[in-house]
């Protein structure tokens, strides 16, 4: 018996030995995984795992390790495992990325009941959103393939070379060729040391060759993409976070990426400094210049991004300080990695995606920001730029039609390869144009509610239509890839358009001036009504033109100077108060007024006619033995305008 309880107590004593090291081995694991150190991190977690020891938490860490590796193949095995032995366990993101790699993998259908899993466990993700107003996104990808040719890109390397960016006549890209060093996937911010920047002067007598950027520039830590400015004289660069020529890093011992910006004086880059918007507690990485070098986009987590990685802007002020960074917003930026913006020419941001619908790992995207409209469609550039593994850091000649891009994907030399291109059919982007204004009366230049103005399109079809507010005021959209004629109706006016032929989509003001339309007009109508015009008054005894009755007027010179045949015969009239004759002799004198009025306007003699009425027609019952008020009697002090032919 004695044996037999001893034996239960070193059975014991070296089971729980075993769980210790287990314990004290994924600790150390975890650890590993924290520093974003995934090839030691998976190592460990495979032994653990090989010795029966499965855990979720183990599964999640090894799983995004081979994600973060961008080895689809072994983490799709571990997200399998995952989804089938403890599906109560997992969080939405753990479906997203199985669909992704999933995806990388080829395997599309299988990829899409994952992402609907994650569509139905999530509420307003800008990637399930996407995911489901664009579930023909392969059908759209397959459209904008075939638009490159490949061509061959002689400077790359048995080791990682990627990031290339404009340079004078040349290219800036980085690399680890100069140690051998074999970490993978910088471009998800786990590298470690000995990335360099490196240049091509294809213009100088180097003889094409790969030459490394100044001390300056280059130290023993980590330095990746970079921009210039036009002129050459100012970089931009991503390097790892560095205080006292050592690592700093923030409180989750992780060593962040900060932005720093040199400019070039006789040959050598110097005054080199970081900017002011870095942290130690955050990633800022990947600039970008705009066309005119006075915006800088990045990619960030920081506080406001919406996912592992947005992308922001910074505008440049003319005495090289900084605004505050902008968060692009969620139509470009999404829950997953949004990283390498690269601004052309046209303001078309081309940037990395793994939250937009792509062929799996990160796709490359497009979409049109021109005027700081960062609401357009976002549009994937399609094969055979992008693959189903990773595709990123794109920049692109829009006048040469040639580019660089870089990619892991199988058939490169090194870890990740530049691959150039020319591109041989232009990408249709979405191109949304904003247009404003306001519908007004051509003669009184009142404005118009309740207008409608409509988009037609060239083929005479109606696309939009909006209706003028309580100003007159209206505003829509058109597609500015195509001619619209925009045109602005309202009853009684006669409508007016205006075209628009394709644009680049800068914001357009387009007012309208409509004029009345006279119709079912004829002899011994009142014009005055069929133009809907207030009635001309007179103050009491007197004759002479007011200043609202003038505008009136107006309108009724605009008819006749519309219709040359329209002869009128102005009717003045009185209130009853004061005697016939002489409210006669007034009411002759106000038409005669108004008639003079509009002659004086350039209407001639022969087409007008004035005579007075005195208080023969009175509109109301205020007779001479009627008791009224000033406001009713001011009703019969008026003119009309009647059609004589």
């Amino acid at each position: 018996m004695i044996k037999k309880i001893l034996l239960v107590i070193v059975l014991t004593f070296i089971g729980a030995s075993a769980l210790f090291a287990q314990d004290r081995q994924v600790e150390k694991a975890n650890e590993k995984y924290e520093e974003y150190s995934f090839s030691l991190a998976i190592d460990i977690y495979k032994k653990v795992l090989e010795k029966g020891y499965v855990t979720p938490d183990i599964l999640k860490k090894l799983g995004n390790a081979y994600y973060f590796k961008a080895d689809y193949t072994e983490a799709a095995k571990i997200y399998k495992r995952l989804v089938d032995e403890f599906p109560n366990d997992l969080a939405p993101e753990y479906y997203f990325r199985y669909a992704q790699v999933l995806k990388s993998l080829g395997n599309y259908s299988e990829s899409d009941v994952e992402m609907s899993k994650f569509t139905q466990l999530t509420s307003g993700d800008e990637r399930a959103i996407a995911y489901k107003n664009e579930r023909n996104y392969l059908e759209e990808i397959k459209n904008n393939s075939g638009r490159y040719e490949l061509k061959d890109f002689d400077y790359n390397s048995p080791y990682g070379d990627f990031a290339p960016s404009f340079y004078k006549q040349g290219l800036i890209f980085s690399s680890d060729r100069d140690t051998g060093n074999l970490a993978r996937y910088r471009h998800t911010w786990t590298s470690k040391d000995f990335l360099d920047l490196y240049k091509v002067d294809v213009d100088s007598s180097s003889n094409n060759k790969v030459v490394k950027l100044d001390e300056n520039i280059n130290t023993r830590l980590h330095e990746s993409t970079s921009t210039t400015t036009k002129d050459g004289g100012v970089i931009y660069f991503t390097r790892n976070n560095l205080l006292d020529s050592k690592y700093a890093k923030d409180k989750q011992g992780i060593i962040r990426l900060k932005i720093y910006r040199a400019k070039l004086l006789n040959g050598d880059w110097t005054e080199v400094e970081e900017l002011p918007f870095n942290s130690d507690s955050y990633s800022v990485a990947h600039p970008a210049l705009s066309p005119d070098d006075k915006t800088l986009y990045f990619a960030s987590d920081m506080p406001g991004s919406l996912g592992e990685s947005d992308i922001f802007k910074v505008t440049i002020n003319q005495d090289g300080t900084f605004s505050t960074p902008e968060n692009l917003g969620n139509t470009i930026n999404t829950e997953a990695r949004e990283n390498f913006p690269y601004v052309s020419e046209k303001e078309i941001l081309y940037f990395s995606s793994d939250g937009h619908p792509g062929l799996g790992g990160l796709d490359i995207f497009a979409t049109k920001i021109a005027f700081g409209d960062f609401s357009g469609k976002i549009t994937n550039v399609g094969e055979p730029v992008n693959s189903t593994l990773d595709d990123f850091t794109y920049i692109f000649d829009e006048e040469t039609r040639e580019g660089y891009f870089a990619s892991n994907r199988e058939g490169g030399m090194g870890e990740d390869d530049i691959y150039a291109f020319k591109e041989i059919k232009p990408l249709v982007l979405e191109c949304v144009q904003q247009i404003t204004g306001t519908v007004r009366d051509k003669i009184s230049n009142e404005v118009l509610v309740g207008a409608t103005v409509m988009v037609i399109n060239e083929e005479n079809i109606e696309v939009s239509n909006t209706i003028t507010n309580s100003n007159g005021d209206y505003s829509l959209t058109v597609d500015c890839n195509q001619g619209n004629f925009v045109r602005a109706s309202i009853e009684g006016y006669i409508p007016a358009e205006e075209y628009l032929g394709i644009s680049d989509g800068k914001p357009t003001i387009i007012d309208f001036y409509l004029e009345r339309e006279i119709v079912t007009a004829g002899f011994g109508d009142d014009l005055a009504k069929l133009l809907q015009l207030s009635t001309i008054y007179f103050d009491l005894n007197k004759y002479n033109i007011r200043k609202d009755a003038e505008v009136e007027i107006q309108k009724v010179i605009a008819a006749m100077e519309k219709y040359p045949s329209l002869r009128i015969q102005v009717n003045s009239h009185t209130d009853s108060r004061g005697p016939d004759p002489y409210n006669l002799w007034l009411s002759q004198r106000r038409a005669e007024a108004t008639v003079n009025y509009m002659i004086a306007q350039g209407l001639p003699k022969d087409r007008l006619i004035g005579e007075g009425f005195g208080e023969t027609r009175l509109v109301n019952g205020c007779g001479n033995v009627v008791k009224c008020s000033s406001e009713e009697h001011q009703l019969n002090r008026r003119s009309e305008f009647i059609i004589l032919e």
